[in-house]
């Protein structure tokens, strides 16, 4: 009777640890495949920021009548028009020249800049240079560009040269030849006329 009473307890303790075994399997198998689906979503529900186009070494001249109104040069351009917000990136940076009506330059250049599309905003950064012909020079490490109103903004600090003087500030709004000016706090020193 202590064989079989043996082998009884045997038994139920190796259907035991085959009934443990089979749960323990089930609910592995159940994590990792539930792993293996969200990983599976994840890939559904996320997009990567892909460029649909991509250039090198570029010179655009915009047009407008037949007339040159701004020319565009960069090192590398990556344009992404397939996503939801549209924006053209120049990581590299640009250097573009305005002109205005009668052909007067106004030089802009930032180690890095984005455009986005539906918005005409442009925004640039990284020692940001605007400089014209009459010898204006106007320097900040961010500033946006309105291209519909031809039209500067920034909040951040900047130094403004002009052959009169120097002055220096904290948030400025600015037409494109520099004709208009309104700062929010300025100093420095100007040459009375």
């Amino acid at each position: 009777m202590d064989t079989a009473n043996s082998a009884i307890l045997i038994m139920g303790a190796v259907a035991k640890n085959n009934i443990l075994f089979c749960i323990t399997a089930f609910v592995g198998f159940s994590l990792f495949s539930c792993e293996g689906n969200f990983k599976e979503v994840q890939k559904s529900t996320f997009s990567e920021f892909v460029p649909s186009g991509e250039a090198d070494s570029i010179n655009i001249k915009y047009t407008d009548s037949g007339r040159i109104k701004s020319i565009l040069v960069s090192p590398k351009m990556l344009d992404f028009a397939t996503v939801e917000f549209p924006y053209t990136e120049f990581p590299n940076g640009v250097k573009v020249t305005l002109y205005d009506q009668l052909g007067k330059k106004t030089f802009v250049k930032s180690k890095y800049a984005i455009s986005y599309k539906n918005t005409s905003l442009i925004d640039l950064r990284g020692a940001v240079k605007i400089s014209n012909e009459v010898g204006q020079l106007f320097e900040t490490e961010q500033l946006y560009f309105d291209q519909k109103n031809e039209w500067f903004y920034t909040e951040k600090s900047y130094k403004f040269t002009d052959p009169k003087g120097v002055s220096y500030g904290e948030g400025v709004d600015f037409s494109k030849d520099f004709k208009i000016i309104n700062s929010q706090v300025v100093s420095g020193e100007v040459e009375k006329q």
